[in-house]
């Protein structure tokens, strides 16, 4: 537990910040072997079939994440203002709404599972793999909820390594039965699938014990433990809008799957594993984001905004720094790192993943802006606003899709993603130094007010 209104931003933030990368490393190396477990011993295409729901996996999943995520901001707002009674009325209140959700979004989505691919234009040679794979995924996001819950409630009260040390514990097991489900019993990806819903549920299960033993902060009054409706409202109007700033982005990226779907199983492949690294190399920014937007949480309920402002301009400065790093890394060696998922023998597939990863990586700087502007929004109360920027990237997305992949293939494909991050930063980056500094005029206002009286 660590209370974030005192002491050093910078010091604070890349504190909780490192297990945080920790924690996204390891869950993108377990993405990563995977991958290159079903492609080496399962060939391209099963690797075609594991990667062509991602899009829809981030729209459903991403809204339920974003949905835990937002659920959290109140109750770091309350720690951060030491109110812990109203704190552990948001968690109890969390806790059934979560379920909710939880039910109802696995009922449908299994329901509609066969319209799902047919909307993704998924290819007919990888069809019954990929409909095995994300059915599965489908059924276990319950745990997925679970650990993303749990995990979010440690987070609010600055507990950033206890969800990390679960999670790399999670993840190496989750690698040794990806290994085992797929070469040992050969159940193909169903295996790879089991894998990957049985980790998220051992980490959700640690967390909550942690949760429930350790921490006595969390232990729940007879008057703390009932429904509340205007509680309960509170939180759907943080958690609801962030869990669809989430899917509203993913839209987009349906669409720009679909249409590179319907490129071929070649392509489908390539953008696979470009998706892999990627997502591999994006965990800083995550991390660092996330640090800073509790930092700014906890002090916005304390109404320090001085420390507001740091905290974001230390996100902001720290994001674009790593960005430069990490787009000149796609840039040099993002073929030899796709050569990771697949042989050499197959340079086309290759080559167009590669391209994939040069073209992202001038942009990478302005994704880094564009993730800790959103989640600083987030916690700042802001959750309708950071979802407009999805909305911006969304029709950035589907505008390239549209316009230019009838005309230029697989080459608009890989401009989609920076033309749907400048589009987004154009609207999250004002709003956010427009939030910032009107909570800093607020305290000002308070301040002279305070001596004057």
């Amino acid at each position: 537990m660590r209370n974030m209104t005192n002491g050093s931003p910078l010091k604070l933030i890349l504190r909780f910040a490192f297990p945080l990368l920790m924690g996204n490393i390891l869950q993108q190396l377990y993405n990563i072997a995977d991958a290159a477990i079903v492609g080496r011993f399962l060939g391209a295409n099963a690797l075609a079939a594991v990667g062509a729901t991602s899009s829809v996996q981030f729209l459903i999943l991403g809204f339920c994440i974003g949905a835990c995520t937002g659920f959290c901001v109140p109750i770091a707002q309350r720690f951060g203002a030491r109110d812990y009674s109203q704190m552990r009325k948001l968690v109890f209140n969390s806790i059934f709404l979560t379920a909710g959700i939880g039910v109802a979004v696995t009922t449908l989505c299994v329901l509609l599972c066969r319209t799902i691919l047919h909307l993704l234009s998924t290819p007919a040679d990888i069809w019954n793999d990929t409909y095995i794979y994300i059915l599965v995924i489908f059924l276990g996001i319950p745990l997925t909820l679970l650990y993303n819950m749990t995990a979010g409630v440690l987070r609010a009260i600055g507990d950033s390594f206890t969800p990390f040390l679960f999670l790399a514990v999670s993840t190496v097991l989750n690698i040794v039965a990806d290994w085992f489900c797929i070469v040992i019993l050969q159940w193909g990806c169903f295996g790879a699938a089991i894998a990957t819903v049985g980790s998220q549920a051992l980490s959700g299960i640690l967390c909550l014990l942690v949760i429930i033993r350790r921490y006595k902060i969390f232990h729940l009054q007879a008057e703390e433990r009932q429904i509340d409706p205007k509680m309960a409202g509170e939180l759907l109007l943080m958690g609801i809008p962030m869990g669809l700033q989430f899917s509203v982005t993913a839209i987009g990226s349906m669409v720009l799957q679909s249409a590179d779907n319907a490129l071929g199983s070649m392509y489908a492949s390539a953008y696979t594993a470009a998706i892999r690294i990627k997502m591999f190399v994006m965990c800083p920014f995550d991390a660092v984001a996330t640090g800073a937007a509790t930092f700014c949480s906890q002090n916005y309920g304390a109404h320090e905004a001085g420390r507001v402002r740091r905290g974001y301009g230390i996100g902001i400065a720290v994001s674009s720094v790593y960005g430069c790093v990490a787009g000149a890394c796609l840039i040099l060696f993002g073929r030899r790192l796709c050569m990771i998922f697949l042989p050499a023998s197959e340079k086309t597939i290759l080559d167009a993943a590669a391209l994939y990863l040069r073209t992202l990586g001038p942009f990478y700087s302005i994704l880094g802006l564009l993730n800790v502007s959103r989640i600083t929004v987030q916690a700042l109360g802001g959750a309708a606003r950071a979802m407009l920027s999805g909305v911006m990237e969304m029709i950035a997305r589907i505008s390239v899709v549209m316009l230019l992949v009838p005309l230029h293939g697989f080459v608009a494909v890989c401009y989609a993603d920076p033309a749907a991050w400048m589009a987004a930063n154009l609207y999250i980056v004002p709003t956010c130094l427009y939030m910032i500094f009107k909570l800093t005029d607020r305290a000002k206002c308070k301040k002279r007010l305070v001596i004057h009286y």
